[in-house]
């Protein structure tokens, strides 16, 4: 019989990943650790199932049915399978509710949740992140009547009761540079305010509820006359009709998540604060969805790399298999080196998030929070498309067939860079959370982290890098145009330093145990170098862009 490869198979992602693993035993008091464990289990048996599910049936969007036989307007979406699962299973296993438990472990718990659950939802996990987003802002915004009437649908264990929630920010006029806005807010003889105006892009349009950007009438030109609505979308079984779906988007990647261009003819909205500032009441939400972004974008890793180690095993090449030849073993170790310096940075963002939020921080955990949160979602996005680009390639020709499952991988992954601010945006975000002195915070803590750590090697290079890095803010931040061409290349610097103290910390903390494999990545990550200063050059590049 002619030779058939045998195909990867996906390992349990909770029992099998020693990162998380490690990470909740040091991270967590015993008791919390023992009662998230079930959760988990369960979490990593779903992923199990929808990889086996997903090769062995046909693959499927969204549809979006705008009218009915009798030309009654619907806007009807059918969802994939998954997505169908999603409110079972987030409110089942406290995806989402956790982040919002009252100690300071509870974003730690939801994220090592949303991290298993990540890939199996097909996405779901977007507007989850929006939901999450949205109960945060209403909380921040002290609205009394929203918070009673919202959260308990928000942070619901019931999925009869659960709501999602969507995030209209994005007009035809443009993403990150929302004060060209054109969605007017108007009040009606009774006083309910209404929205009419066209969002472009709506990533939870299957929600209940929303919150959307909007100026009202009468209202100045630019960012600071915006105001922040609340909006539900459903009146009933029914969406409301003032909420029209003008098509779903033909994506890259993401194929699964419904995301629609929408017109708003007048829907009913309430403010959640001040008629202004609108774009300053976003501030609580992008916190949080950036955060998702960095761990959905780690979890898109792992299961890259987990897929190509495993086929490694099981591929064999001129009498050998894949994971004994050396090649391809050194580019295995530097994906992983990579990965695990990335898992330790995003992870890092939830905890802090965490202590923060229950007011347990200290001034620099704060401050280090604000400088980590645009830094670990600009590297972790970037990272994330050339680690699945690196994994196809470790499949040979395999990695570029569409039903082994591995070309969705690198598709997806590319939405990190985008969603939530693209990398420069971020970039420049960067500078801005270096106010006050959050460089000096970012080192105070790096050497914390590297206490404990025996590659002298590594730490030295923390701390020259970060020296380095100083002395080029210094040298370029008299300059504003010079300071925002470089700021790319001085963001992947701290992002990198920061991830090689954490990765320094676990290793110690797992050396201790018996387990040298941390302190493996860290050698190898650290090896190929932390530095990406560029000195830029605006002339030079005025001359290459004429």
């Amino acid at each position: 019989m002619a030779f058939l490869q045998e195909a990867p198979q996906l390992a349990h992602p909770y029992r099998s990943d020693r990162q998380l693993l490690s990470l909740l035993d040091r991270a967590l008091p015993a008791a919390r650790r023992a009662a998230l464990d079930a959760d988990l289990d369960a979490l990593g048996d779903y992923a199990v199932m929808a990889w086996r599910r997903a090769g062995t049936s046909t693959r499927r969007k969204p549809v979006l049915t705008q009218w009915d036989a009798w030309g009654q307007r619907v806007d009807r979406i059918e969802l994939t399978t998954a997505w169908q699962e999603g409110p079972h299973i987030t409110t089942r296993h406290a995806v989402l509710a956790a982040g919002h438990a009252g100690h300071p472990h509870a974003r730690l718990e939801e994220f090592a949740r949303v991290y298993l659950y990540h890939l199996a939802s097909e996405f779901y996990t977007c507007p989850l992140a929006m939901t999450d987003g949205a109960a945060t802002a209403i909380k921040a915004s002290g609205n009394a009547e929203l918070i009673g009437r919202v959260l308990p649908h928000f942070l619901s264990r019931d999925p009869a009761t659960f709501w999602l929630s969507g995030q209209w920010m994005t007009e035809t006029t443009g993403g990150s540079d929302v004060g060209h806005t054109e969605t007017t807010a108007r009040q009606d003889a009774d006083g309910q305010w209404r929205l009419h105006g066209r969002k472009w892009f709506s990533s939870a349009v299957v929600g209940e509820a929303a919150l959307a950007l909007a100026r009202p009438e009468g209202a100045g030109n630019g960012t600071g006359a915006l105001a922040l609505f609340y909006v539900e979308t459903m009146d009933g079984d029914r969406r409301k009709p003032e909420l029209v779906i003008d098509r779903l988007k033909d994506k890259l990647g993401t194929q699964e998540l419904p995301t629609a261009e929408i017109h708003l003819d007048g829907l009913p909205a309430w403010p959640l604060g001040e008629l202004a500032h609108g774009v300053r009441q976003v501030a609580p939400m992008l916190n949080v969805t950036r955060s998702w972004n960095a761990i959905c974008a780690v979890a898109s890793m792992a299961r890259a790399i987990s897929l190509a180690r495993d086929f490694a095993t099981r591929r064999q090449a001129f009498g050998h298999p894949l994971i004994e030849q050396p090649l391809h073993a050194q580019t295995l170790a530097d994906m992983q080196a990579q990965f695990e310096a990335a898992f330790a940075l995003a992870f890092e963002v939830a905890y802090l998030l965490g202590r923060v939020e229950q007011g347990e921080a200290s001034p620099e955990e704060a401050s280090v929070l604000r400088l980590l949160t645009p830094l670990a979602k600009l590297w972790t996005g970037k990272l994330a498309v050339k680690i699945c680009s690196e994994a196809l390639e470790c499949f040979g020709g395999a990695g570029y067939i569409e039903d082994t499952g591995l070309p969705q991988l690198l598709r997806d992954a590319q939405v990190y860079a985008i969603w939530e601010g693209t990398t420069n945006v971020l970039s420049l975000d960067s500078l801005r959370a270096l106010a006050g002195d959050s460089l000096g915070a970012l080192r105070g803590a790096s050497i914390r982290w590297l206490e404990g750590n025996d590659d002298m090697h590594a730490g030295s290079a923390v701390r020259q890098t970060l020296d380095a890095a100083a002395r080029w803010l210094d040298q370029h931040g008299g300059e504003r145009d010079r300071l925002e061409a470089g700021a790319r290349g001085f963001a992947f610097t701290l992002a990198r330093c920061a991830a090689a103290a954490l990765l320094a910390r676990q290793a110690a903390w797992s050396t201790r145990r018996g387990d040298r494999r941390p302190a493996a990545a860290l050698q190898r990550f650290v090896g190929r170098g932390l530095d990406r200063l560029v000195a830029p050059d605006t002339g030079n590049t005025a001359i290459l862009l004429g």
